[in-house]
């Protein structure tokens, strides 16, 4: 590792902990929430208690895949000492393998114990919901068929924080599940996934290196840059598909008002490269709060 200098300090093991669990990435958790929420309160089925344990749930879920992650990317050799992302705790030496089990099992149970509210409230299918929502979580970069290591990385993120994260929210404050909440959840998936999306674009070459096969390895910088704006659009037609099939009115069109920032991602994300990038990703998850909460706050206006 790199000499400290004086304007440097060696995180704690508390911020430790708080740096393993990535917060610049947790908007990834809290968007879905909110749109689900939003679509609760169009509906007039919003419960306040369900859509704080659902967010709740939905944080811990992850910060332990985020803990995962850091472990096995560490014990795998993704993460090394010439990585172009953000400090990692395990290749830094601030967190041991034995320590970042025990806390991903940690996180993980006190989902599933806090979950159990829900289960009891909205039924059985909140169960399967969450228990596929952890397993997704650890098989992310963990197991025989890491889904991270095997190009599956985009798909699961899409599915598991737009589709399930949106949906799952809506029922279990609504009882009930609609394709309406189906179609919302298609930004929220899209724009989650393209966090990960310029994560793999700025690490493709050690990624490469260590074996990783994201969809931006097997594909390329190419297929990687113009998979983002396809996301991007994907977003942005939503809104005009509630306007004009739904009976929504001119308020869905608030997230129109992010225009300016996808631009702005689209062009970092042609021109930017290396450590550059980590501004892009920053960016990337804030556009995907900001989106949601206009959205919901279309939605339910």
């Amino acid at each position: 590792m790199d000499k400290e200098t004086p304007e440097q300090k060696t995180p704690n093991k508390i911020q430790s902990w708080i740096l393993a669990g990535r917060p610049k990435t947790l908007p990834a958790a809290v968007a879905p929430v909110i749109v689900g929420t939003g679509l609760a309160l169009n509906k007039g089925k919003f419960i306040l208690l369900n859509a704080l344990i659902a967010l709740t749930c939905s944080l811990l879920i992850q910060i332990g895949t985020n803990y995962v992650n850091d472990l096995y990317d560490f014990l795998k050799g993704a993460d090394t000492e010439k990585r172009k992302g953000p400090l990692r705790v395990l290749a830094s030496g601030l967190i041991t393998v034995k320590e970042m089990k025990i806390g991903s099992f940690l996180i993980f149970f006190f989902a599933f114990l806090l979950g159990l509210y829900l289960v009891y409230d909205a039924g059985i299918v909140v169960l399967i919901i969450g228990i596929l929502s952890i397993a997704a979580g650890i098989t992310y970069t963990a197991g025989p068929f890491p889904l991270a290591y095997n190009g599956l990385g985009d798909i699961f993120v899409f599915m598991f924080f737009g589709i399930v994260g949106t949906t799952g929210t809506y029922y279990v404050q609504a009882k009930e599940f609609s394709t309406l909440a189906l179609l919302s959840s298609i930004p929220v998936g899209a724009l989650i996934t393209n966090i990960l999306v310029v994560n793999n674009y700025r690490d493709i070459e050690e990624d490469r290196a260590a074996g990783k096969k994201t969809l931006a390895v097997i594909l390329g910088k190419n297929f990687t840059r113009y998979q983002f704006i396809f996301l991007i659009a994907a977003s942005f037609i939503v809104p005009a598909i509630l306007f004009l099939f739904y009976n929504f009115q001119a308020w869905v069109f608030l997230p129109y008002l992010t225009l300016p920032i996808a631009y702005k991602l689209i062009v970092m994300l042609f021109t930017l490269d290396g450590l550059q990038l980590n501004k892009t990703l920053e960016l990337a998850a804030k556009m995907s709060v900001l989106f949601g909460l206009l959205f919901a706050a279309g939605l339910t206006l």
